[in-house]
């Protein structure tokens, strides 16, 4: 799953600024002899899967093998409290060389001059290998600041034998995407025969930065959004816009209509209580698992203005810190080669993060079973999480909304105190001027 983005308080900073100076961060320092005059770089990454580590430390060694003059250490930190410690650690001035981060923090790190531009250190070659995707969200003005190495996918996976059971069509690509109302149809007609008419999963049991990743799309959709995008001054008239409160007030009558399933187990799909579960890329092993000749991949529903989806995952960037930055690239060149981008999607089930690597992939290649989400990616279908140091209270306020929708609370309600929220938070920091434009 995405990242999950969190808003932090001075005072939670401070309480992580204090943890990570008692007790520091899971190092796994390089093995074997250094050579002598080697450059010595750190690099902070998220503990995210088992799998996930032990393939980044498996790349860490080889990358010794291949430059055996630069000497890697390489620091795990806890998911849940990495965003907090890195604004710790830029806080005591102890920033990494090299950093991983959430996609949409992206804005908050140049914001506080954190980062370096890559473009003169990454070659042009690497660089349009990237998916767009990943280009769109590392960019800020006219300098690439962040690369990855996988994305994600979003969509519906659909238990094929029950949408022919009712004779839904089967949409191939996001151009054929269920309208607002035909998905509206589909589901009722497959509550005709479920046991409590409950047959969508919405991964309600997430919480957190799965309702921006998962619902922001909703709005795209339909037209609206979470903050207007020229200057990113505005969320009133854009997050509570007409066409936001109809779109979400469509989700909020599925729920009381009891056609969503609260999935308080995480097992609705899987063990058959729904047909249709909108989730992301990292469900299809565990949904293939339990039906492996009955499952389907298909686009968000179409509110209005196209089906969109939503983008982004962990980051790599080279901070001002680090004082050889070439150094750092090359190091960011070899995870970014097709076996070792490969080798992390094949271990988390990430969309993989060049398009070498897709066309190499078995699940995301041109007859993957995951081509969609791959084909979003390259097409200009996902959107980017707001692109603004506000991100951190847009996507805490839309949380908010989101459950209080759910909770029954009238939408325009909820979404007009979302927007005046993020607007009072953007004029306490008088529109979150970067350097480069004052």
């Amino acid at each position: 799953m995405p990242g999950q983005t969190c808003y932090f308080s001075t005072r939670v900073i401070l309480s992580a600024l204090l943890l990570f100076l008692l007790f520091g961060c899971n190092r796994q320092d390089g093995g074997g002899e250094v050579p002598s005059g080697a450059v010595h770089l750190e690099v902070w990454a998220h503990a995210g899967q088992e799998a996930e580590r032990t393939v980044l430390r498996e790349q860490v060694d080889r990358f010794r093998q291949h430059a055996p003059e630069i000497d890697i250490t390489l620091v795990f930190i806890p998911e849940r409290d990495y965003n907090a410690q890195v604004q710790a650690a830029a806080i005591a001035g102890d920033m990494p060389d090299i950093l991983e981060f959430d996609g949409p923090y992206l804005s908050n790190y140049i914001w506080q001059n954190q980062l370096i531009p890559l473009e003169g250190l990454l070659s042009p070659e690497v660089i349009a290998d990237l998916l767009p995707s990943i280009i769109v969200q590392g960019t800020r003005g006219d300098h690439l600041y962040s690369v990855a190495a996988f994305d994600s996918g979003l969509g519906l996976f659909a238990r094929r034998s029950q949408l022919e059971g009712i004779g839904a069509r089967i949409p191939r690509s996001s151009s054929q995407a269920w309208s607002a109302a035909e998905f509206e149809g589909i589901l009722r007609a497959l509550a005709q025969s479920d046991a409590d008419g409950a047959v969508l999963d919405m991964k309600l049991n997430y919480g957190g930065e799965w309702f921006t990743f998962g619902f922001s799309p909703i709005l795209q959709s339909a037209g609206a959004d979470l903050i207007e995008r020229r200057a990113y001054q505005r969320s009133t008239g854009v997050i509570n816009s007409p066409e936001a409160v109809a779109a979400l007030q469509r989700v909020q009558d599925w729920i009381r209509q009891g056609l969503v399933d609260p999935n308080l187990d995480d097992a609705a799909f899987v063990t058959g209580r729904v047909a249709l579960s909108w989730v992301g890329h990292w469900e299809y092993s565990r949904y293939r698992e339990a039906f492996p000749d009955d499952l389907v991949l298909v686009p968000l529903p179409d509110f209005g203005r196209g089906s969109r989806t939503g983008q982004g995952s962990w980051n790599w960037g080279i901070t001002r810190n680090c004082p050889d930055p070439q150094q750092a690239a090359d190091f960011l060149h070899f995870l970014l080669r097709p076996s070792e981008v490969l080798a992390m999607s094949n271990a988390n089930g990430a969309v993989p993060g060049t398009e070498s690597a897709v066309a190499r992939s078995p699940l995301y290649g041109i007859d993957g079973p995951l081509r969609l989400f791959a084909e979003q990616l390259m097409g200009g279908v996902s959107v980017p999480r707001p692109r603004t140091p506000a991100y951190p209270v847009i996507t805490t306020e839309f949380q908010q909304a989101v459950q209080r929708i759910r909770n029954n609370v009238p939408v325009r309600e909820a979404l007009d105190r979302a927007a005046a929220n993020i607007d009072q938070d953007i004029r306490d920091n008088h529109g979150y001027p970067f350097k480069s434009d004052q």
